[in-house]
């Protein structure tokens, strides 16, 4: 007969189960929402939430899609001296860049068509609070000098209005992106990245600190019986040691779905689930879009010895040009000549899972495939190189099948991939993706 752990009927504030969660009340003495995680990197996090906390200093935040950035965010409002001001959130992805200025700044009657009354903007609502500007690495690049005067100087003006309005707000930003990569490739304001970094807090994935994951799935058990009216009384061993060895691309999000999931379908009072899509999964980070072109042409450099040009150099294979190639290879940073130690490199850093969501097919598997006695498919698409293209369409597709459709916001498609929503769907329709 399987074992498994009796849940406790205490709440999360009790002290039986005080080390299940670190609560904003242990943090600061007010607030509700639970942080969970008993980990000493979760641990040193909130050290530094508390002590940047009482300051009125600037914090970016930095970290993997699903990890708790909007969490930690609201844990440092609620911890400072204007935890009875408003926390005021927005999502720098989710707003179309032509509104996103009168969004932030709000806008004047008559300031563009369809204004017909004064708009009051995110800056002016956080008056004397917070406001939290997820995703900052999409925020339009003619938007960031005027994020940076708000900064400097405390004013801004609404859109289509000349008159000053002094702010009194505290700014907490997070992203998932490598801001200082992307200063390099001038998509973002390096004045405006130092003013933002003043107290950067990184915080890690779920997999850097695996002796959480029985206290989340615990949490998580708790929370969605009691909401679904489940009679739950205790969790298998087996399944929580599997939810425990598995990698989680998509963090504490992604785990709080799958327990969401298996309660649901649950039907006794022993929490068990469905294990195969856990299994055989080797720890790896989400695969940007970047990232999976980097891999894939660096699979192909390596195939044909460093040779671009010719019929089967790599230009060929991958279905490029070969200026385009040797273009798009400078902005990756690849030097054909160190192909193989690049390879190296590259496999290392993006590593090449078992995962169907993070999966890049090498070269040889497309062969192998097209090579099968059994495989009926016409013979122009079996004879054909695996390019860059089909990658690209193969990557994105199974991003979005992982986002469930998403293409917008914190967890969806354009987030993992680590590219604007704008980006995601032009490349999209040329592949020939359906959302």
């Amino acid at each position: 007969m399987p074992t498994s752990i009796t849940i406790p009927t205490e709440p999360i504030g009790s002290t039986r189960s005080a080390k299940i969660a670190l609560d904003s009340n242990e943090l600061c003495g007010s607030g509700s929402h639970h942080i969970v995680g008993s980990s000493a990197a979760l641990r040193r996090v909130l050290g530094m939430v508390q002590v940047v906390a009482p300051t009125d200093a600037t914090v970016l935040i930095n970290g993997e899609t699903g990890t708790g950035k909007e969490l930690i965010a609201e844990a440092i409002h609620k911890c400072s001296n204007r935890s009875n001001g408003p926390f005021v959130k927005v999502n720098c992805v989710a707003i179309p860049a032509g509104l996103l200025e009168s969004e932030l700044f709000g806008h004047e009657r008559g300031a563009y068509t369809g204004a017909v009354a004064r708009g009051i903007g995110r800056f002016e609502r956080a008056s004397r609070g917070t406001l939290f500007l997820d995703e900052i690495g999409d925020l339009p690049l003619e938007l960031q000098p005027k994020i940076l005067r708000v900064i400097q100087e405390r004013q801004f003006e609404r859109l289509g209005g000349g008159a000053t309005i002094h702010t009194d707000v505290r700014l907490i930003c997070a992203t998932n992106r490598n801001l200082a990569a992307m200063i390099e490739e001038g998509q973002f304001r390096a004045d405006l990245f130092y003013r933002l970094s003043v107290f950067p807090i990184a915080l890690p994935p779920l997999r850097e600190r695996p002796e959480d994951i029985p206290l989340l799935v615990r949490h998580f058990a708790m929370d969605y019986a009691a909401r679904l009216r489940k009679p739950i009384a205790a969790i298998a061993e087996e399944f929580t040691a599997a939810l425990a060895r598995h990698s989680w691309p998509g963090n504490v999000r992604e785990l709080q779905n799958f327990i969401e999931r298996s309660v649901i379908l649950s039907i006794g009072a022993v929490l068990n689930g469905s294990l195969p899509e856990l299994t055989h999964t080797k720890s790896s980070a989400p695969v940007t879009l970047e990232e999976a072109e980097r891999s894939h042409i660096l699979q192909t450099l390596q195939q044909t010895k460093g040779v671009i040009a010719g019929p089967n150099g790599a230009a060929a294979r991958l279905g490029l040009p070969r200026t385009t190639l040797i273009s798009r290879m400078r902005r990756l940073g690849i030097n054909p000549a160190q192909s193989s130690s690049a390879q190296a490199r590259g496999a290392a850093s993006v590593p090449v899972s078992e995962s169907p969501i993070l999966r890049i097919p090498p070269l040889s598997e497309i062969s192998h495939k097209a090579a099968s006695p059994g495989n009926s498919k016409p013979q122009s698409d079996l004879g054909r190189e695996f390019t860059l293209a089909d990658a690209e369409r193969q990557h994105i597709s199974e991003v979005v099948e992982m986002t469930n459709g998403l293409i917008e916001g914190e967890g969806g498609a354009a987030e993992v991939l680590g590219v604007p929503p704008s980006t995601l769907r032009y490349r999209m329709n040329k592949l020939g993706i359906k959302p």
